[in-house]
């Protein structure tokens, strides 16, 4: 692990706010002497340092000399009842980059060390303000690019994971602890203690393997979903495009080969971020610029999440669609242009639609957020999930630890390799609240938060 994350007990600076103009910005300090070292170069030093936490107080920032930087409010609180649990400050100041990396400078020359990505989130992780769990939350939370995404983040950061986690951990204990029980009988003798508390591993493993099936869903709403448009030219693919975004983002023609490179914007779908990307239409052409854009729609095709395959109606299929679409996995196929008084019928398997007028735009949006989610993600839309194979797999290898230690049980094996059994699977439960996760899990973490987080 990066060894400056080890270092808690300096006093460290960040802006908290996105660079840019804006009218206010925020930078960031925390450390046992922060405020003190904040209150040396603010133009109240005796009211900032002597304030009590929650409280603002507003002034100067100054360099050496006396020189104004910015009029700032600062906002203190005191430990432990802050983010990090140590002292610290937010700098409300202007909002302009020259002002913000002036005041940065100024902190750097008062002592302050630049803070790394999520060095705040990982001292309130050290301070025990929060769990992995929850601290994952936090990246997720700034992360989340719809309502469902910021809801799911949330929920997490409210504590809703990191409960059903305590809540396995005090099964597990209480398994283990009766095990220990059971070494002072005899072979033959079990306890009730230790059958009862065995009992209850098959509902806790079933319930874990449950919430770490949940990771495909917590997945598609924290990184979206790659959803690809292709089909022959002039099959309305662009026309589609504009109508499920609701904003004219390709150039619609009837001249063939309109489109040449991929178009790509971000749609909401029903919760699910998704990255909607429009591809140059197939088909054989002596064009090289052309021929580029129909090897990069198979590209694309190859790596979408979900295909949409789109198929004039009027036209209707012609060989070159049947070869594309031969052991395709994981693609809709769509029948546009039904508004056509010359459209041919609809084909078992198709979804009809018109780009045009609209139908069926409904019953396509459904359809995707339903090919995207899979089959069983009515259930997991509405209950607690994981969002990072991290987590998935740790739940995994306790429920697999746990259904170790029934069989082990089962078997009449020794209770102290049931007992070592139960301790893989707290280890393995450890590692969702950061109890037992390495270094290296913690540091590949904390670096993929923003600065000033």
């Amino acid at each position: 692990m990066a060894r400056a994350y080890l270092h808690v007990d300096d006093d460290i600076a960040a802006s908290a706010t996105s660079p840019g103009p804006s009218a206010l910005a925020v930078i960031r300090v925390a450390g046992p002497s922060s405020v003190r070292r904040l209150a040396s170069v603010f133009s109240r030093p005796k009211a900032l340092s002597t304030l009590p936490g929650y409280q603002a107080l507003y002034g100067h920032i100054r360099k050496a000399g006396a020189q104004r930087v910015d009029q700032v409010v600062v906002l203190v609180f005191r430990a432990p009842a802050s983010y990090t649990g140590q002292d610290g400050a937010d700098i409300m100041c202007h909002g302009g980059s020259a002002g913000i990396d002036l005041i940065m400078a100024t902190l750097v020359d008062a002592g302050f060390r630049r803070a790394l990505p999520g060095e705040f989130t990982f001292r309130a992780f050290m301070n025990g303000k929060l769990d992995l769990a929850k601290a994952e939350a936090v990246h997720e939370l700034i992360q989340a690019r719809t309502e469902a995404a910021h809801d799911d983040a949330l929920t997490r950061l409210s504590g809703g994971l990191s409960d059903e986690l305590a809540r396995a951990k005090t099964r597990l204990t209480k398994a283990a602890a009766a095990c220990a029980l059971g070494l002072d009988y005899g072979d033959d003798e079990v306890p009730d203690a230790l059958r009862n508390s065995l009992g209850e591993l098959t509902d806790l493993a079933e319930s874990l393997e449950n919430l770490a099936a949940s990771w495909r869903v917590g997945r598609l709403l924290r990184d979206g979903a790659l959803v690809v448009l292709a089909g022959g030219t002039n099959a309305g693919k662009s026309s589609l495009y504009n109508r499920l975004l609701k904003e004219e983002r390709a150039i619609v023609s009837d001249v063939h080969g309109t489109t040449r490179d991929s178009l790509e914007a971000q749609l909401d779908l029903d919760g699910i971020p998704v990255r909607l990307v429009d591809t140059a239409g197939m088909r054989d052409s002596s064009d090289p610029v052309e021929q580029e854009g129909v090897r990069r729609s198979r590209l694309q095709a190859d790596g979408a999440d979900l295909l949409l395959y789109v198929v004039d109606a009027v036209l209707g299929l012609h060989e070159q669609d049947k070869t594309f679409l031969h052991g395709r996995e994981r693609v809709l196929m769509v029948w546009n242009k039904v508004d056509d008084a010359s459209a041919k019928p609809t084909p078992d398997g198709w979804i009809p639609v018109s780009a045009k007028t609209g139908a069926g735009e409904r019953q396509l949006a459904l359809a995707i957020a339903e090919a995207i989610r899979g089959p069983d993600a009515s259930a997991a839309m509405g209950s607690l999930r994981v969002s990072t194979a991290r987590q998935a797999d740790a739940l995994a290898r306790t429920a697999a630890a746990c259904r170790s230690a029934l069989r082990a049980a089962a078997a009449g094996h020794a209770l102290d390799m049931v007992s070592l059994d139960l301790a893989e699977a707290m280890a393995a439960l450890g590692e969702l609240t950061g109890e037992t996760a390495p270094d290296d899990v913690l540091d590949a973490m904390f670096s993929g938060f923003c600065v000033g987080k």
